[in-house]
């Protein structure tokens, strides 16, 4: 489409674009202008992540033969140039602070246009809290503790889907943009009331630093393997950690935990130690003495790390650039090991 004016017209992909933690991923933006009034040299390609309405964060900018990334995006970006008018931006190593919204905007000496492109993440939201318990978290130390287990805090839009997908939690959590909510998906009264109905229910923009909730975070891909740990006896928490790190692995986070449950389909009827001292066990098949009839992981809340003694869930990072052995606990045969190769099919 020709623009009369002369000015720079830019188009996005509608919709989002999709990928997982450690995946490439495309972010589409075309331009076009009238080149009788513009020299090629003079167009400028700006990409910007959206923070909040207000604010935004350089990621890439290219004019004539000049190239610059910023920040966390140095390395691992580059422009597609597929063609004359291509602005598309090529994102490797996906992080799981990627997510959001980009901006890609295409100016010349007088004119400029903007497009915007969300870029997704498979992965799966866990409610948490810490060991002090429920309600303990402003708004920043929920990001430190979603952080800390391997995760970030949660969208709006990512909690919304897993309350599609059947998620109900009867705690309200801190998510990404300054908002306290939950997710119900069974209406009761011991849950704001049964007469309520479903949905995810929200207490606003609450105080960042004064008010205290759980928080819900969001994780995707691992590049590595949980697995439950064969030991000859129960372990306190001390004992967990050495016997992990004597297999060549850490104790898994909870998201950790959580991402091999959901994407790889861990499922133990084992209760273990996690890095954070609770006590978890991943279930996708749901059976009897498995602590429910719906698929999760079960939490058993934090035992003294001295005198209680459990099982333990170590975390194996994939062996950077070599082959992988047997020994490394590969993926079984037939599926794939996430953050390689091909981004999951949506």
């Amino acid at each position: 489409p020709k623009d009369e004016s002369g000015a720079v017209v830019v188009q996005t992909a509608p919709g989002k674009v999709v990928t997982h933690r450690g995946g490439t991923i495309i972010l589409p933006c075309r331009y076009h202008y009238d080149v009788s009034a513009h020299d090629p040299a003079e167009i400028r390609l700006k990409w910007t992540k959206v923070m909040d309405p207000m604010s935004f964060v350089d990621v890439f900018v290219a004019m004539g033969k000049e190239r610059r990334a910023f920040g966390s995006y140095r390395g691992r970006t580059a422009l597609q140039e597929d063609g004359a008018g291509d602005a598309s931006l090529i994102i490797r190593n996906v992080t799981l602070q990627d997510y959001g919204r980009y901006e890609c905007e295409v100016t010349d000496e007088l004119e400029d246009d903007t497009g915007v492109v969300k870029l997704d993440l498979e992965g799966v939201i866990f409610p948490y809290h810490p060991r002090l318990g429920r309600y303990t978290l402003n708004f920043h130390e929920a990001q430190e503790a979603c952080l800390a287990q391997d995760g970030i805090l949660a969208s709006y839009d990512q909690l919304h889907k897993a309350w599609l997908e059947g998620m109900d939690w009867c705690n309200a959590g801190w998510l990404e943009d300054g908002s306290v909510q939950y997710p119900i998906s069974r209406p009761r009264d011991e849950c704001g009331r049964k007469d309520t109905p479903v949905g995810v229910r929200t207490y606003g923009y609450r105080h960042k630093d004064d008010e205290r909730y759980d928080a819900f975070c969001f994780t995707s891909n691992l590049n590595g393997k949980v697995y439950f740990l064969k030991t000859y006896r129960k372990l306190s928490y001390p004992e967990a950690l050495q016997a992990c790190k004597k297999n060549g692995a850490k104790v898994a986070k909870v998201g950790q935990l959580y991402a091999a449950w959901k994407i790889q389909l861990l499922d133990k009827c084992e209760a273990g130690w996690v890095e954070d001292g609770s006590i978890r066990y991943p279930i996708v098949n749901p059976r009897a003495r498995c602590g429910g009839q719906e698929p999760g992981v079960r939490n058993l809340g934090f035992p003294d790390k001295k005198y209680k003694l459990f099982g333990v869930y170590c975390y194996k990072k994939a062996s950077e650039g070599s082959p992988k052995k047997a020994s490394e606990g590969s993926p079984k045969k037939g599926r794939e090991e996430p953050g390689k190769g091909r981004p999951l099919q949506v």
